[in-house]
């Protein structure tokens, strides 16, 4: 029998960590051709991924550019990518969750009557312009793929209210649990100095990151705000804030935190670094969706910051809280969670709704049922 070629496309670090398990999966398996091609829509900070996994990516169409639009990175993946899809015509491509690289890779390959395999699927906040363009992007590609890969089966139940065919879609759980068993070790040394400074015994350090384009402006300054007063409430807390390089980000951060006993900013971290450090933390808070997915693994409670979550099993679930933009309500979750030892316990030994870390193997397994049905 012919091996199947797939080939996989990312291009941003929060799609690598979740495509890396299934890629170094698919490489080991006799099954399928696999072919890597990264579009670079985040450079620096993919590279980063895909070294510490040891992918060894095909093709890097290198797209990014400073200040770069939506609209430039739609035509430049769609023309770079067509070139790749000419030339190795794979049987199926894999894509993952709402990237514009997720988007313009699954048009380009439908253009070609390519199939096209949805990694997260059916994620939905039901808001097109929340997260933006996130949101519109994940229903866009609903429309175009073949194959529906669906975490939980909140996510089977908004593509079957869709229209999808059931027998498209596959319920895996989530490639970031997959992830999580490689990256977290015990007695890690972290490769970001600073956090080797930490003092995890005697200070209860909470992993914090914001950055969503949606909470740029106001709602980021008023995130910052409830981290000031929460860290001069509490003497034995301590902030680990890995900032986002965009300068809307950057900006309001380090204008607003900087030199801070109970607040330490560092750059963005590599996913060893930042796995480990949420493994060693009391809590996270967040407006990113994968860490939403990461800590109920680690047994660690999250305060979202956002306004809607696509992942309403975890919240279901008891794993993470909404906890909004609203100064006000971000200091009373916070200090609820830092001085009731009740409601901390029941929000860490919640049961993660995310899956067992089988998810890549549910993956593979149904794309070799769909290209071997009688």
């Amino acid at each position: 029998m012919n091996k199947i070629k797939i080939m996989s496309v990312f291009g941003t670090r929060p799609d690598a960590i979740k495509m890396a398990p299934l890629v170094k999966i698919l490489k080991k398996d006799n099954r399928f051709d696999s072919i890597v091609c990264v579009t670079g829509q985040h450079r620096e900070m993919l590279d980063q991924v895909i070294d510490v996994f040891d992918i060894k990516p095909d093709y890097n169409l290198k797209i990014m550019k400073k200040s770069q639009t939506l609209q430039y990175i739609t035509t430049s993946i769609m023309e770079k990518l067509g070139k790749v899809l000419d030339k190795e015509c794979p049987d199926m491509i894999l894509v993952h969750g709402d990237t514009a690289t997720c988007l313009v890779s699954s048009l380009t390959s439908f253009y070609r009557k390519i199939p096209i395999g949805h990694v997260e699927a059916g994620l939905r906040t039901f808001d097109p312009y929340s997260p933006f363009p996130e949101e519109m992007n994940r229903k866009l590609v609903g429309s175009l793929a073949t194959l529906h890969f669906c975490p939980t089966n909140s996510n089977y139940q908004n593509l079957l209210r869709e229209g999808i065919n059931k027998d498209n879609l596959i319920i895996t759980g989530n490639t970031v649990i997959d992830a999580l068993k490689t990256t977290i070790t015990d007695n890690y040394t972290f490769s970001n100095d600073k956090l080797n400074q930490v003092d995890f015994t005697n200070k209860r350090v909470i992993t914090l990151t914001a950055h969503r384009n949606e909470n740029l402006g106001k709602p980021l300054e008023d995130i910052c705000d409830a981290i000031l007063e929460i860290a001069n409430q509490f003497d034995d807390v301590l902030f680990v804030y890995a900032v986002h390089l965009n300068p809307a980000v950057m900006n309001v951060v380090y204008k607003k935190l900087d030199n801070h006993k109970n607040i330490l900013l560092t750059k963005p971290l590599n996913v060893r670094d930042l796995h480990n450090l949420m493994n060693q933390s009391f809590m996270i808070m967040t407006d990113s969706g994968g860490l939403q997915e990461e800590a109920p693994s680690l047994g660690k409670p999250v305060l979202v910051l956002r306004k809607e979550t696509e992942r309403p099993e975890a919240i279901e679930a008891g794993t993470v809280k909404l906890s909004g933009v609203s100064k006000d309500n971000i200091v009373k979750d916070a200090i609820e969670l830092l001085t009731n030892e009740e409601v901390y316990k029941q929000m860490s030994c919640a049961v993660n709704p995310y899956g067992d870390g089988q998810a890549s193997k549910r993956i593979i397994d149904g794309i070799f049922s769909y290209f071997n049905k009688e």
